[in-house]
């Protein structure tokens, strides 16, 4: 899954807080350079863009992991970041 947030990490408390209360407590995350995710899914980056709120702080891009490493090289990708909320 790709996530588009306002939060500034992904450690930030409060986005931590939401992924929990979907049921996401444990993950491997990568952040996703905003030009590079802009670049390659054009029009429909754009679209969940602006549906970003302050009320609204986490959308998502891509639900598809198959497509998002296709469209993703690790090497453009930041340093995995592992999270396990208990």
């Amino acid at each position: 899954m790709l996530v588009l947030t306002s939060h500034e990490t992904l450690h930030d408390p409060k986005f931590l807080s939401r992924l929990k209360a979907k049921g996401i407590g444990k993950f491997v995350a990568f952040d996703v350079p905003l030009d590079l995710a802009k670049q390659r899914y054009g029009g429909h980056f754009h679209a969940v863009e602006s549906d970003l709120h302050e009320t609204d702080d986490l959308r998502i891009l891509d639900f598809n992991g198959q497509r998002i490493y296709q469209l993703f090289r690790f090497d453009e990708l930041g340093a995995a970041i592992l999270q396990e909320q208990v």
